[in-house]
């Protein structure tokens, strides 16, 4: 049988690994023999050896699972039983801690191991005991505070913030919980005053966190989703979006529970999870509800509805909220905010709408389930008498899913009705009619009939209108089909000229400061579409005036012009994802007379560059306002990247506090946003001193986002870049090797070693060289059965000097730190000796310095290897090296003479010499 499919020699391995330090390579081991495994007292051991290896990785509550498994098995197994104990101690559930290690005792009474857990578990729960007493006292005083109605107000916001303080701890969450406290929440969420109930609510959030059973069982059937969504759509915009949050901790504990593999879990919180999302949707078209109120419901929806992962394949509670609820979000996205039969809205409402519609859209499955959809928007659209509305909710689908938009937009006489709306009278006719125009030239098909059918319209309206309202949004139509070719320099719509003329036009409106910000947002998305021509966005970063006007509408309460920005700037800096074709595909369709795009010959020009000296403060700046909000957009970390991808404008980068407005946006945002931010954040980290760049414990946040570009899923170049970032911050302090070990960036660089590219394998070797200063990454060369030490002595032979560099300083540290490691080189391979030769031969001063310091610390490691090293030519190299050059000897001369000493003394006893290399 092979080793492979052998389990007990699996485990035997897992066990090896275990001694050396590899934890996750034994993980690995014990895991493939459980799968290999077919008797249960084999399989219990391996549970129990693998729970050691969870403790060790701090992945406690596998550790407890895995403990679980073996005492299943064997409820005598001690030694699973001990490492459960230690499990729950971590947890902080330390009466089940208490009651495993009470066990262990019983069963060894004489194992100091077991009677010391003993003594610290009771010293902890005597400890977590007084605690709650205290705070139990604290509790009912605050509480007393609280229902006396002739304290004074100022005491009462005083105790009920406490209270807020107290539910963020474990032990105070469990007090107020005990002490009926969400009744006593429940009354003060009726106060008048907005203080208490926003902590009211912030309480409730500290005792719903992590704690799926309070939610189900007690919160959610005391408080009830009617009041929730009460305080949610009537109070002001602060309690809103703290009513907001606890609906989300709520569904977040909830949904946290079905994940886990307990029978019966899904079924018994399925029901009160749609009965929430139930009086979520309910909201969206009451009259009774604010603007923010419904925002908050709609972004609950978003966040809750859609599957995280298209791997997982129920969609079932998609099709619900369709089946429940598509109505109701197509009344809301149909309101027409200028007549005042509709429920309240904001600016941020349609196009959240949007979202929501196009999340549930994406998350269906086949076109069964699409059809259906299809069906539902058409029937709605197709049933309202108004045509105004009708027109408006195909806006909003146009907007969001626009394969279902497209569809209701084709419905017989809806293009005519835009039409002939345009040519209305009624300004609010004309201006739903013109954005619905805008909307629906999205596909170059469709633009090319708006620009036969609709120009003309637009044009005059642009013209002739006395309304800026309008003409804004006629501009904006006219943009759009001007720049319906993309960056196809071939596909223009418009003359030559006419796209520099409307920009102009929208940089005039932009800059206009009297006139209203949803005016200025037009524009703004004009220049979005515009600046896909390469004259105008060389006319825009031109004018400082535009770009700081744009910077500032940016920080205004209306979200959505935020993607119009990023759009803009993304447009601007060329920092948009395109795929070069193969030119071999591009003669084939220049032969097959297909059409074949065109790049404008001044594509190339690197705008980031004046982008980068004219408004780089203002774009950090917009960064913190972006990081701070939850309208997160990938558009933004593109133009950060564009930013610094010139080495020469990085330094204005970090100067102005670039390195500091990354780290949000690399830690909190969309998969492709995070890769994005992450790759700038490593080119800022090569090129500049880190500790400068993110001064302070800031530095230490910078780890997280390089280690993750260590993925198969990321490019080379981003692999590279990471390795080169996370080299600089290794040789900055052992904290900080500390921390890149713990994010398990260890065993990802030793994988990109064996890479096939020179420098991706060189950059991982020298991120290798200086990792190995810590004592943890030593231990794992001083593990037997590995090619690890193998493979630095083979890269010190290659032809690549880069790579040998790092391969020779990787040895030279390592034999200074763990001498027992000289006397392995020789058992590496046959060539040991000619690899070391070579490198003290080498014509590269570097390359001498880490052999002779190598050779120096091999002869005073080992006596055998130092009578090898003297009766080879190595004595006669490093005779001619101890001689020097001329004037000052060098330190190679220095240490080679140090080395003939000790030849000569018979190898006197003296401390290894440690060298330290980049």
């Amino acid at each position: 049988m092979s080793v492979l499919q052998d389990p007990a020699a699996l485990r035997e391995e897992g066990n090896s690994l275990f001694k050396a330090g590899d934890i996750e390579g034994a993980v690995c081991c014990y895991t493939k023999a459980l799968k290999l495994s077919d008797t249960q007292a084999e399989r219990a051991v391996l549970h129990r050896n693998r729970s050691a290896c969870y403790l060790k990785l701090e992945e406690y509550s596998k550790a407890e699972a895995d403990a679980s498994k073996a005492l299943d098995t064997d409820p005598g197994d001690v030694k699973a039983r001990f490492r459960r104990a230690q499990a729950f101690q971590k947890q902080n559930r330390l009466d089940q801690a208490f009651l495993d290690a009470q066990r262990c005792a019983q069963l060894e009474p004489n194992n100091k191991a077991f009677q010391d857990l003993l003594r610290q578990l009771g010293a902890q729960i005597q400890q977590k005991s007084a605690q709650l007493n205290s705070t139990d006292a604290r509790v009912q005083q605050m509480f007393s505070l609280l229902l006396d109605s002739s304290a004074k107000d100022s005491d009462r916001q005083k105790a009920a913030q406490n209270l807020v303080v107290l539910s963020r701890d474990e032990a105070g969450a469990e007090q107020i919980f005990r002490n009926d406290g969400v009744k006593l929440l429940q009354k003060l969420l009726q106060s008048k005053l907005e203080d208490v109930v926003l902590s009211a609510l912030r309480t409730l959030v500290g005792l719903c966190t992590g704690h799926q059973s309070r939610v189900s069982n007690d919160i959610h059937a005391v408080l009830g989703m009617e009041q929730l969504c009460a305080v949610m759509g009537a109070g002001a915009s602060t309690v809103c979006l703290a009513a907001c949050h606890l609906l989300q901790v709520m569904f977040e504990a909830l949904t946290e529970g079905m994940k886990r593999e307990i029978r019966g879990k899904d079924e018994a919180i399925l029901p009160g999870l749609r009965s929430m999302l139930r009086h979520l949707l309910e909201m969206l078209p009451a009259a009774n509800v604010s603007g923010a109120g419904r925002d908050g419901a709609i972004n609950l929806l978003v966040k809750q509805v859609p599957r995280k992962s298209l791997k997982n394949p129920d969609n079932s509670l998609t099709l619900w909220v369709i089946d429940q609820g598509l109505t109701k979000i197509l009344q809301v996205a149909g309101t027409v905010p200028e007549l005042s039969d509709g429920p309240a809205l904001t600016d941020n409402t349609q196009m959240s709408c949007s979202v929501l519609l196009s999340k549930l859209y994406d998350d269906l499955n086949g076109d069964k389930e699409r059809e259906n959809f299809y069906k539902l928007c058409e029937e709605y659209v197709h049933g309202l008498d108004a045509k105004l509305r009708a027109i408006q909710t195909v806006s909003v689908l146009l907007q969001g899913p626009s394969d279902a938009g497209n569809r209701a937009l084709e419905m017989s006489g809806m293009m005519d009705a835009v039409i002939s709306l345009c040519a209305s009278e009624d300004v609010t006719h004309q201006q739903v009619a013109v954005e619905a125009l805008i909307h629906a030239a999205g596909k170059a098909k469709r633009a090319s009939f708006i620009t036969a059918n609709g120009v003309a319209l637009l044009k005059d309206l642009y013209k002739k209108s006395e309304n800026d309202r309008i003409r804004v949004r006629a501009l904006v139509g006219l943009c759009k089909l001007g720049s319906a070719g993309g960056t196809d320099f071939s596909m223009k719509q418009f003359a030559e000229g006419s796209t520099l003329r409307l920009s102009k036009q929208c940089r005039k409106w932009l800059r206009n400061e009297s006139l209203p910000p949803t005016s200025r947002r037009w524009s703004v998305e004009g220049l979005a579409y515009l600046t896909f021509d390469a004259d105008v966005k060389e006319d825009f970063v031109e004018d400082k005036e535009a770009l700081l006007a744009m910077f500032e509408l940016a920080k205004s309460e209306d979200k959505t012009v935020l993607f119009a920005v990023g759009s803009t700037l993304v447009n601007c800096t060329n920092s948009y994802d395109v795929e070069k074709p193969d030119p071999q595909m591009v003669e084939l369709a220049k032969y097959a007379k297909q059409h074949v795009p065109e790049e404008h010959p001044k594509v190339l020009f690197a705008y980031s560059s004046f982008l980068c000296k004219a408004s780089v403060t203002q774009y950090i700046c917009l960064c913190y306002y972006v990081s701070s909000t939850t309208f997160h957009l990938c558009t933004f970390f593109l133009v950060f990247l564009a930013l610094v991808e010139r080495q020469e404008d990085r330094g204005t980068v970090v100067a102005q506090g670039g390195g500091k407005a990354l780290i949000p946006l690399a830690s909190d945002n969309s998969s492709v946003g995070k890769i994005k931010a992450a790759q700038a954040l490593a080119k800022i980290t090569i090129t500049s001193n880190p500790e400068i760049a993110f001064p302070g414990e800031r530095i230490y946040e910078v780890v997280r986002p390089l280690v993750s570009l260590l993925n198969l899923e990321c490019t080379l170049l981003q692999n590279f870049e990471a390795l080169m970032g996370l080299t600089n911050l290794a040789g900055i302090s052992e904290r900080l090797r500390q921390k890149i070990i713990k994010e398990k960036a260890v065993p990802k660089v030793e994988g990109y070693m064996f890479e096939e590219h020179d420098l991706v394998r060189a950059s991982a070797t020298e991120c290798m060289c200086n990792l190995i200063l810590s004592t943890e990454v030593q231990k794992l060369y001083l593990a037997t059965g590995s090619d690890r030490l193998k493979l630095l002595v083979l890269y010190s032979g290659e032809e690549d000097e880069r790579l040998r560099k790092a391969a020779a300083g990787t040895l030279a540290m390592l034999t200074a730190e763990q001498p027992e490691i000289c006397a392995r080189i020789p058992g590496t391979t046959t060539h040991w000796l000619e690899i070391l030769q070579a490198l003290l031969l080498s014509e590269i001063t570097d390359l001498r310095h880490r052999a002779v310091v190598i050779v120096h610390n091999m002869m005073q490691a080992d006596k055998s290897l130092a009578e090898t090293l003297m009766e080879s030519e190595a004595m006669e190299i490093l005779s001619v090296l101890a001689k020097g050059g001329e004037g000052t000897p060098d330190p190679v001369s220095k240490i080679a003479q140090n080395c003939l000493s000790k030849a000569v003394d018979r190898y006197s006893c003296v401390f290894p010499l440690k060298c330290f290399y980049c």
